[in-house]
């Protein structure tokens, strides 16, 4: 019987209903944002939207965001990223897409994630 690798960074994957979480953190900011939803405050919220990344119309790969969503009232796209590690990867993905997409992607950095505490970096 071969036992699961750890993570290279701790995290500890969870699945909230049916989907699967790369992290603890990551499923918390889901029932955050699930929270945001039923009082209206966000829209149209999709869990790991995919972004190809391409150069002169080839795709050379791909970014999966965390989360998108919109805020009530607004047509303004918001991409997020929990992260507990920025790696140099990550940061050349963050700046193609913010490029090619003319968006923004937010960093949202989860502090005890079964406590729900959250801070938000930009950049």
């Amino acid at each position: 019987m071969r036992l699961a690798k750890p993570h290279k960074y701790r995290a500890k994957p969870c699945v909230i209903d049916g989907i699967r979480f790369a992290s603890q953190a990551e499923g918390a900011r889901y029932q955050e944002l699930k929270l945001l939803l039923r009082a209206g405050k966000i829209h149209s919220v999709i869990v790991q939207a995919i972004f190809p990344i391409k150069i002169n119309d080839i795709e050379v790969g791909k970014y999966i965001a965390d989360f998108t969503y919109f805020e009530a009232g607004s047509d303004r796209r918001i991409v997020e990223d929990v992260k507990g590690v920025i790696t140099p990867l990550f940061r050349f993905k963050q700046k193609c897409v913010e490029a090619q997409y003319g968006i923004q992607i937010n960093i949202v950095k989860m502090k005890g994630a079964s406590h729900g505490r959250r801070r938000s970096t930009k950049r």
